[in-house]
């Protein structure tokens, strides 16, 4: 030490001088055989320095980078945890990919680190430990659902995923929707996944042109725990794919298949022979797929099989037999555009008495559902509930009253354009469901005309609970009147876009309800007064939740009859209805504490003077529509926004648009 501070010699760091000639420049260092320079930034993750060689400036490689990939993949390897990994797979998206690649059997000394886990985990129990430090500590389980939509699935984010859900519990679920943008998901990203996620259950690719047969065999071959699979509009995947699936995931209990024009036979025969615990199958326009395929998925999933699902397929009668036969555990069946079926296929199905359990029936858009081919679906169902017609033009009125009296279990009947139905079809099928029908429902069924003349005396049905018509034009007070001696204990009414409906056909109606209406909807009948609303305020609105009167012609008298009654109505929709200021102010005095729905849309007399009104009344709102409502101006939508803000102290998302006139909309979340 005596020495070193004796020390006489030149203090000069360069005894020959500085090869620069300002030496005022801080930024500049020597270093042995060469200059470097190091600029100045605001942030940089690498601070690789700038090598000043030939006359320019050359950015020197961080050592760490001059290691190959397979020294990095070593060290990667044996790093202690999950999320020291996850810490070294944010550097850069080479560490990201080199991370992702390390599948979980080839984590070194894995016996090691849990032990070393478990143990970390008992100390810090003892001095508390993080929710952070928890998650990390648990690997596996497959908790975690990830969904990526358009731009965002991009082979960066599912490494990104299958590295961060590692250490936090396992991905369990993963949604794809792709895009048309460059940088969609391929094999590469798929490959991370499989790899990095073994304990993937759900998996669902959507509009995925990118994808082909080689990425969907790496999640085949690494996510064996695989038991959910939807596959739709992805023009590269093959049978193929099918087949891998077959032989790595024999866990899977639900496939859908949709858009997928190369997928045929053969993956679903695959499938059939793999997967005996298939529940769930649904395949919609898929050309390729036949008969063959179908059947073999029913035959062999015979005592498992509960929901079927088959749309735009070029199936002919003989799936349907195979169903009838074999579909001893389906519950629920929906059969879509099937143009190769006929009444045939239906008839066989019917009868092939293995339908037992078959709780929902779904038809839509079929030719082959005749009114011999249904009645014999009702007479070999003995357990249907719900039976769903659409669109269904060989139905006759003769048809539909053999199947409602074929299915005496019936619950809920739903017909949608089914225009060969009258007025007749309507009433012999709610008399002849039996004691157990609770739910009818006729939708845009152009066929039904109004009564001429009364029907004969017949037995009320008790049980309906549920009346739904809408957009059947013949539907007039005729018919409502019959529904009034027949349907006395109805909660549920809708009447809607029902131009020949009039206040002497509702009246007995609502008069006839003895045990309370909780829902009424009234939109688009626009020949309905004031009336009604008196009526079912009277009578109704100690039970009444909702109400819509879209479209009618109502008044405030109707505002004040709702105010007065109605306290347990949470749902009212006026828009488009004469009301004014005065109504408003009416419904606001009564102070509704249960209303939280409000729609104004389209009521051109209600002002800026509804201000105050609106206010009080958005103290319980959740909803408030004002939409088209053109003499509020937008600064009294602005007002009363900042005043629901102050007074509830909730957030507000309002929607304002000028275009379509002065509207306003409002939901407030505690």
């Amino acid at each position: 030490m005596s020495k070193l501070f004796a020390f006489s010699g030149s203090d000069d760091f360069c005894p020959g001088g500085s090869i620069y000639p300002n030496r005022k420049e801080s930024s500049l260092f020597f270093y042995p055989n060469q200059d470097v320079y190091f600029p100045p930034c605001k942030r940089c993750r690498v601070s690789s320095p700038f090598v000043f060689a030939g006359g320019k400036f050359e950015q020197k490689k961080p050592s760490i980078e001059i290691l190959p990939d397979e020294c990095l993949f070593e060290i990667f390897r044996r790093l202690p945890g999950g999320q020291e990994r996850s810490t070294c797979a944010c550097v850069s998206k080479r560490w990201l990919t080199l991370v992702s690649n390390i599948r979980r059997d080839e984590i070194d000394d894995n016996k090691t680190t849990q032990a070393s886990d478990l143990e970390y985990e008992s100390t810090d129990k003892k001095g508390g430990v993080s929710s952070e430090d928890v998650d990390s500590d648990v690997e596996g389980d497959g908790y975690l659902s990830r969904s990526l939509d358009g731009k965002k699935a991009t082979d960066v984010r599912l490494a990104s995923i299958a590295v961060g859900t590692a250490s936090r519990g396992g991905l369990g679920k993963l949604f794809i929707r792709g895009s048309k943008s460059r940088y969609g998901v391929t094999t590469v990203g798929l490959r991370a996944i499989s790899r990095g996620c073994p304990s993937l259950r759900v998996f669902s690719l959507w509009n995925l042109s990118s994808v082909g047969d080689e990425g969907l065999c790496e999640i085949a071959n690494g996510c064996h725990q695989l038991e959910k699979l939807d596959l739709c509009h992805c023009p590269s995947i093959t049978d193929k794919s099918l087949l891998a699936v077959a032989k790595g995931c024999t866990n899977l209990t639900d496939l859908t298949i949709e858009g997928c024009a190369n997928i045929g036979n053969e993956g679903l025969q695959a499938i059939a022979r793999s997967c005996p615990n298939l529940k769930y199958v649904s395949i919609k326009d898929c050309p390729l797929v036949g008969d063959q395929g179908v059947a073999s998925l029913l035959s062999s999933a015979s005592y498992s099989l509960t929901k079927v699902k088959l749309q735009a397929l070029s199936i002919t009668d003989v799936s349907l037999a195979v169903i009838g036969h074999y579909g001893k555990a389906v519950t629920d069946l929906s059969l879509t555009s099937l143009p190769n079926v006929s009444e045939k296929g239906f008839w066989v199905m019917g009868n092939g008495h293995g339908l037992q359990k078959l709780k929902s029936f779904t038809v839509t858009s079929c030719r082959g559902a005749t009114d011999l081919g249904l009645e014999a679906v009702g007479k070999g169902c003995p357990n249907l509930k719900q039976l769903c017609l659409s669109k269904c033009p060989f139905l006759s009125d003769k048809g539909l009253s053999s199947l409602a009296k074929a299915a005496s279990s019936l619950e809920c009947l739903q017909l949608e354009e089914c225009h060969r139905i009258t007025q007749f079809g309507f009433f012999c099928s709610l008399i002849n469901c039996g004691a157990k029908l609770k739910v009818i429902s006729f939708a845009n069924c152009l066929g039904i005309k109004d009564l001429n003349s009364g029907l004969p005396p017949l037995s009320p049905c008790e049980s309906l609970r549920s009346l739904s018509i809408h957009n059947c034009p013949g539907f007039g007070d005729a018919s409502l009147f019959a529904l009034g001696k027949l349907c006395p204990h109805l909660q549920h009414v809708e009447l809607c876009g029902l131009h020949g409906i009039t206040d002497a056909g509702v009246l007995p109606l609502l008069e006839s309800c003895e045990a309370g209406l909780l829902k009424v909807n009234l939109s688009g009948c626009v020949n309905l007064s004031d009336k009604v609303v008196q009526t079912i305020s009277n009578l109704h609105g100690w039970t009444l939740e909702l109400l819509n009167l879209n479209g009618c012609k109502i008044s405030d008298a109707s505002l004040v009859a709702i105010g007065e009654n109605c306290q347990l109505l949470t749902d009212l929709d006026i828009s488009k209805c004469t009301i004014t200021d005065s109504g408003i102010a009416a419904l606001a005095h009564f102070n509704p504490i249960n209303l939280q729905i409000l729609s104004v849309s389209g009521c051109s007399m209600v002002s800026d003077k509804s201000l105050p009104s609106l206010g009080k009344l958005g103290e319980t709102l959740l909803g408030l529509n004002l939409q088209q409502c053109k003499a509020i101006s937008s600064r009294a939508v602005e007002l009363l926004t900042e005043q629901l803000w102050r007074s509830s102290g909730m957030i507000c998302y309002y929607f304002l648009s000028l275009k379509m006139g002065v509207g306003f909309f409002m939901a407030e979340f505690p």
